[in-house]
């Protein structure tokens, strides 16, 4: 019996990439995004290569009953998933306070809250009934503070923590949590976020979405809790223990500043 992944942010990049891949191995989809004309180009393209089935949803995540409203759209049209991907993010480049309220409001919105409310309904369904698996989008940014994009790297740490303790507590279920944590990677997010102008996407290889997503889709089927993307991303985040907290945030600013 085909099993069913659901993938917020699947028109572009990361999320786009994903939805292919779960295609190719015959994995009925509900892709979630803003962009109507987008999803339904996806699903046409999927259908057309691939035997399986798929439903698309055009919601803003950022709303505050954005996740209860996917959750309920789910259970009536598609009914179980399997596999829960929460891709869906943004992030900003600039000063904290030059930076308006409203935009970070919503990047809060969208990494945190819908990401966990999302979690907390689908393991909440899965519980106790069958097992499931959890891809979420987190980024090496979740390792360290970032000054000029302090609030982004904030939200990427919560994701982190959040994965790696629900995965703990949820391995007696049958339920998995992976965090998968890429670098610069080549979407649209460089351009949304005006990250473009940093030091750190100027000096480092840009990784291909692709390759990201086919590394995170592995590591989900793999049940892995923490999948880290590059040789120098791993590196990074294992170095930065010796140092002492001071000298990781000014290092972290060097490589930020425009």
């Amino acid at each position: 019996m085909s099993k069913t992944a659901l993938i917020t942010g699947a028109s572009k990049g990361i999320g786009k990439e994903l939805a292919f891949l779960f295609a190719e191995k015959e994995h009925n989809l509900v892709l979630v995004a803003r962009s109507a004309e987008v999803l339904e180009k996806i699903k046409v393209e999927i259908e057309e290569t691939c035997p399986v089935s798929v439903h698309t949803m055009v919601v803003d995540l950022c709303g505050a009953s954005a996740a209860q409203a996917v959750f309920n759209e789910v259970k009536e049209k598609v009914g179980d998933i399997d596999y829960l991907v929460n891709n869906a993010g943004f992030g900003d480049y600039g000063a904290f306070s030059d930076t308006e309220w409203d935009c970070y409001e919503r990047m809060i919105a969208l990494n945190v809250t819908t990401l966990t409310h999302l979690t907390h309904l689908f393991v909440c369904d899965w519980r106790g009934r069958k097992p499931g698996r959890i891809l979420n989008v987190s980024s090496t940014a979740a390792f360290q503070p970032g000054p000029m994009m302090a609030v982004y790297f904030a939200t990427k740490s919560f994701v982190l923590h959040l994965s790696e303790a629900l995965g703990e507590e949820l391995k007696k279920d049958h339920i998995t949590i992976t965090a998968l944590c890429p670098g610069p990677t080549s979407t649209h997010f460089g351009e949304v976020s005006k990250m473009s102008a940093s030091q750190l996407v100027k000096n480092v290889p840009i990784a291909d979405a692709k390759k990201v997503a086919a590394l995170g889709y592995r590591a989900m089927m793999q049940g892995r809790a923490v999948v880290i993307h590059g040789a120098m991303n791993k590196l990074a985040p294992f170095a930065i223990r010796f140092l002492p907290r001071k000298w990781v945030t000014c290092l972290s600013a060097k490589i930020m500043r425009q």
